[in-house]
């Protein structure tokens, strides 16, 4: 889709009640979350995923029952405020949540025939065909897949390289541990590929010894090529702090890369770069897609970047996604107001004097005993009613579009009757302390 397009989409979008009406009648009410057998073209299908943090001021719901499919060649937008569970997210379906964290619900159907031929038959593990459920097989073969099937590249590339170890190293440790995996069986991943501690003390005393191969590191500089970094074969022996922050960012997708992955998450890839910077990153990002076929998924805060980049997407809100479908089909037919909203606080590149219309209130605390069951968006919605203090279901908007939505307003219009007291929430908000926000 054209620039021009996706400018059209953003308006029609935002353009209030007009829409509604015009669609209301295709509309239905019913379970339109994503649900059974994972579809053949899908690499990951997450279903009814949640994860819980268990804390001293109480239990907090990150992700609440979330499902969307990733499909093959594509790229998945997860997009959000800060606080809505995106990153969460990212990090349940590689399992790499931190206590006091801890994925309590949920299936994560990845599409690997070999590894559904090695479980098929496994009581204890669940296989549909090519898929198996990665929360059902051993914490050690999900350690495995990391790498040569999912790769992370996080949102602080300072904050995840070694100072203390030359780039160019590092890269070359995750390409060695992927060789080693290749060349042996899986049943032999989760011990490290005979790689222990004793090895390790070896190799760090014994002169001549080290983990990484020369060949691992001829691909290290080969990878940091294939990213830009100008002279590779030099700068790989530079440190994380000889880099700039958009060539360390080019350095961590080199690293990601290397295990040469199935699905690359990329969490706020783009996160304190200049523009001209991130326009860079993310013509990488799609060159790359491209030219290796794999399936992204791509987490950010700013609908400009989904505009851009993506195929479909899934709007996040307080752990939960609440609305999701084919760009077009959220972006010119948009129904929940936190969508409308994110798209309102878009400057208007064809009218830069007309104003921005931020949401209102903050992104709640996500606490257990604060959340009720409600919309909860219901306290910052400007179409809030009365049927919104009632857990609205998943409702299609456009099966063909795979385009859902947890909102009343998909069968309805807003009916000021029947909206909800300015007041409503204040009562709640004064008895669990919740002026200041986070």
């Amino acid at each position: 889709m054209s620039d021009a397009g996706r400018s059209d989409d953003r308006a029609a979008a935002t353009d209030g009640g007009a829409s509604d009406a015009a669609v209301t009648e295709t509309r239905g009410v019913g379970d339109a979350t994503p649900t059974g057998a994972p579809g053949a073209d899908d690499v990951l299908s997450v279903r009814d995923l949640s994860t819980r943090f268990f804390t001293e001021e109480g239990q907090i719901n990150a992700v609440e029952s979330v499902s969307f499919d990733l499909r093959e060649d594509e790229i998945l937008g997860v997009v959000g405020e800060s606080g809505s569970g995106k990153s969460v997210t990212a990090l349940s379906l590689v399992d790499l949540v931190e206590t006091p964290g801890r994925i309590t619900a949920g299936e994560v159907w990845y599409r690997d025939p070999d590894l559904a031929e090695e479980f098929r038959g496994t009581e204890a593990v669940r296989v549909d065909d090519d898929h198996v459920d990665l929360r059902t097989v051993p914490p050690g073969v999900r350690r495995s897949l990391r790498g040569p099937s999912f790769s992370v590249i996080f949102q602080d590339p300072m904050s995840s390289f070694n100072p203390s170890i030359t780039v160019g190293e590092q890269i070359a440790e995750a390409v060695e541990v992927q060789r080693r995996a290749r060349a042996n069986p899986r049943s032999t991943r989760s011990r490290t590929q005979g790689y222990g501690l004793g090895k390790y003390l070896l190799d760090g005393i014994v002169p001549g010894r080290d983990y990484t191969s020369e060949e691992s590191m001829d691909r290290a500089v080969e990878l940091l090529g294939q990213v830009g970094i100008p002279d590779p074969e030099e700068r790989v022996d530079e440190y994380p702090g000889q880099f700039s922050g958009g060539m360390l960012q080019r350095a961590m997708i080199a690293q990601a890369l290397a295990g040469e992955p199935d699905v690359l998450i990329a969490d706020e890839p783009t996160t304190a770069l200049d523009v001209t910077i991130q326009a860079q990153i993310l013509n990488l990002l799609t060159e790359i897609q491209e030219e290796r076929g794999m399936s992204i998924v791509l987490i950010t805060h700013d609908l400009g970047v989904i505009a851009e980049m993506c195929d479909r997407v899934c709007v996040m809100y307080a752990g939960e996604v609440v609305e999701r479908g084919t760009l077009d089909s959220v972006f010119e037919d948009t129904v929940h107001p936190y969508t409308q909203g994110l798209l309102g606080s878009i400057p208007d590149v064809d009218d830069p004097r007309a104003r921005l219309e931020p949401i209102a209130g903050n992104v709640p605390s996500l606490l257990d005993a604060e959340m009720g069951d409600r919309c909860y968006f219901a306290d910052r919605c400007p179409k809030a009613m009365e049927s919104c203090l009632d857990k609205p279901p998943e409702a299609t908007v456009d099966a063909a579009a795979d385009h859902g939505v947890k909102c009343v307003l998909a069968d309805r219009e807003y009916d000021p009757a029947d909206a909800l007291a300015d007041d409503r929430f204040e009562a709640d908000a004064a008895a669990t302390d919740g002026g200041d926000g986070e």
